[in-house]
């Protein structure tokens, strides 16, 4: 009795495999032992992702750069014999944080724009109404909801009733500071307090004109080793 038991015991750890209509069964769950792959590297700039791949220190062979977003680019390998993919080296913008749709006070508004924005002359434009508004209301004309006006000083000693810049075309710090940041349209808005926000107006056009930047910037610093054959870009 005892050795049936043990017989039957040391039966359920046998592994077996069963053909049967073109298919493998086996009679025991089987895991399966993959080939270990890398932690990918993470950095902050373009510049540090391309002085990875020329130094070749991983010697990885050939990669396939992946612009993922505007703000990430991967470099990884074929499949292994698992089918998965090694990403060796990732590059994420560190950016700061700009919240569209939120009002806010002029005051804080002005130090935004000056931080958060690369200049241009819209950027100015707005700089000089916020930055010499009245504390009286705001005023609205017109039947489009578009166009706004406020009373503003307008030199040493005079105020007087000036447009609000609509629709904004501005610059924010929104993809790799290597690359030119992408103009975007926002709608400007004010209201009494007094207090200013920005609405995004373009659809998300301006990711594809970041990632096209960045494809760019790749391709020429990385012109010999794409020409190689050891690099291929994607975006």
């Amino acid at each position: 009795m005892i050795k049936e038991a043990l017989q039957y015991l040391i039966g359920l750890g046998k592994q077996e495999t069963i053909r049967e209509n073109g298919q493998t069964f086996s009679n025991q769950p089987l895991t399966l032992l993959r080939q270990p792959t890398p932690t990918a590297l993470t950095v902050r700039s373009l510049s540090g992702f391309v002085d990875y791949l020329k130094s070749e220190y991983d010697q990885p062979g050939a990669l396939m750069v992946q612009i993922e977003s505007p703000t990430k680019v991967t470099a990884f390998s074929s499949f292994n014999n698992d089918q998965v993919r090694k990403t060796y080296i990732e590059a994420e913008a560190l950016l700061p944080t700009i919240r569209f749709g939120n009002w806010t006070d002029v005051e804080e508004f002005n130090i935004q724009l000056q931080s958060l924005f690369h200049p241009n002359d819209t950027r100015a434009d707005l700089l000089r109404v916020v930055g010499n508004i009245k504390e009286e209301a705001v005023q609205s004309f017109g039947d489009d909801g578009v166009s706004q006006q406020v009373t503003a000083k307008t030199g040493v000693a005079t105020v007087a009733t000036v447009p609000v810049p609509n629709p904004a075309t501005l610059l924010p710090y929104r993809t790799f500071i290597e690359v030119q940041q992408p103009e975007s349209l926002f709608v400007f808005r004010m209201k009494n307090g007094p207090y200013a926000a920005l609405f995004e107006a373009d659809g998300g056009a301006w990711k594809v004109e970041a990632m096209d930047t960045i494809k760019e910037y790749l391709q020429e610093s990385l012109k010999d080793e794409i020409a190689s054959g050891k690099i291929v870009l994607i975006a």
